[in-house]
């Protein structure tokens, strides 16, 4: 993939089935430099050092240096996965979930480990998580797939709603930081996630699956090293690859903390909305660049948008002067993300060494 990587550190690839920690202080030594390279990653994790180094305006060696230790310190994780579609007919549910007290993390990280489970983060507000779950098969399996989740130790209290149409997945964020890296807005790819009904699972075959299943555990090992390792040949392993990211058959993720880059503030909001005007807030919203993820939910006419804002005063602007403007907003409720374990299927490298001083049994926690 990229000739420069010779020059670099190990890629830092994580251990199957789990997540390596960041290292201590990693956060707080990251250079303006560093942020820019992750912004890059945002954009295209497969990218090459050379072609990140030309959009950062850095030496290749050098940002090839800086994006491998950022890997390797756990500061980002890059990751293909499957698309939804990959694996059939699907539903999507949003979980808001109470537990015991103290059991919060505890309950996080279960379901973190759960192959159904797209994503999982604690919050603060009403409920103690909010996590998204993934039935295979449609929504009238929903009762067998979640009845052992529902059933975690430290469950009190477990809320379902059905996710009707995404409007907006953005993992390109960044570009509030740093939007010259990503071009202009007219240039960037459509944010509204594609349909699936074109990626099904008669479009993969066991090939397919074995590289992407080497891309899950480091997204930017080489094709070359991937075809050494399943006796295949490197040309068609890249065209594989490439006919599966053409046809939106794989989701490429570049996870990093909202703090690398300077984002204090990941809120959830479920935003209740007029009937009749659902739609039209629903895509005034999905403009605002700091909209990372917006759908409709089946019960109380409400839309959920996650936004990822600079400050709390930031936030506080964007509700007030922008979302409490909105022709048909009638309210909304909110809920601060203070730990995310899981995105996209992926498990964040990070929040295991962000919980670790704050738990009594830090030290098992941190290394399980």
């Amino acid at each position: 993939m990229d000739p420069d990587r010779p020059l670099v550190p190990a890629s830092g690839r994580p251990a199957e089935g789990g997540s390596e920690p960041v290292i201590s202080g990693a956060l707080d030594r990251l250079t303006d430099l560093d942020k820019r390279i992750i912004v890059a990653l945002q954009r295209d994790g497969r990218a090459s050092w050379r072609a990140i180094a030309e959009a950062v305006g850095g030496p290749v060696t050098t940002v090839s240096r800086r994006g491998q230790q950022l890997i390797a310190d756990g500061v980002v994780r890059v990751a293909a996965v499957p698309a939804l579609g990959a694996d059939g007919p699907f539903d999507s549910f949003f979980v808001r979930i109470n537990t015991a007290p103290g059991m919060q993390m505890r309950v996080a990280e279960t379901l973190a480990q759960s192959r159904e489970v797209r994503f999982c983060t604690v919050v603060t507000g009403s409920y103690d998580i909010i996590a998204e779950v993934i039935v295979r098969g449609g929504a009238t399996r929903y009762p067998q797939h979640v009845a052992e989740l529902q059933l975690i130790e430290g469950v009190e209290r477990w809320r379902s709603d059905l996710i009707l149409h995404v409007y907006k997945v953005s993992f390109d964020w960044g570009r509030q930081l740093y939007g010259e890296l990503l071009g202009p807005p007219d240039t960037v790819e459509d944010e509204a996630p594609p349909t699936h009904a074109a990626c099904a699972p008669e479009h993969f075959d066991s090939a397919d699956r074995a590289i992407l299943s080497a891309l899950r555990a480091d997204g930017r090992e080489t094709f070359q090293s991937i075809a050494e390792r399943l006796g295949m040949n490197e040309s068609s392993v890249r065209r594989r690859f490439e006919r599966m990211r053409t046809t939106h058959c794989v989701d490429m993720l570049a996870l990093v903390p909202s703090a690398a880059l300077g984002m204090a503030a990941e809120t959830f909001m479920t935003v209740t909305v007029r009937p009749d005007r659902l739609d039209d807030v629903a895509r005034e919203l999905s403009a605002y660049p700091f909209v990372r993820y917006l759908a409709v939910l089946l019960d109380q006419n409400a839309l959920v948008c996650e936004v990822i804002s600079p400050s709390t005063a930031e936030l506080y602007a964007f509700i007030t002067d922008s979302l409490a403007h909105l022709d048909g907003v009638q309210g909304w409720t909110s809920s601060m993300e203070l730990v995310f374990l899981k995105r996209g299927f992926i498990e964040t490298p990070w929040w295991r060494s962000q919980l670790a001083s704050a738990l009594p049994d830090r030290g098992a926690i941190a290394s399980a």
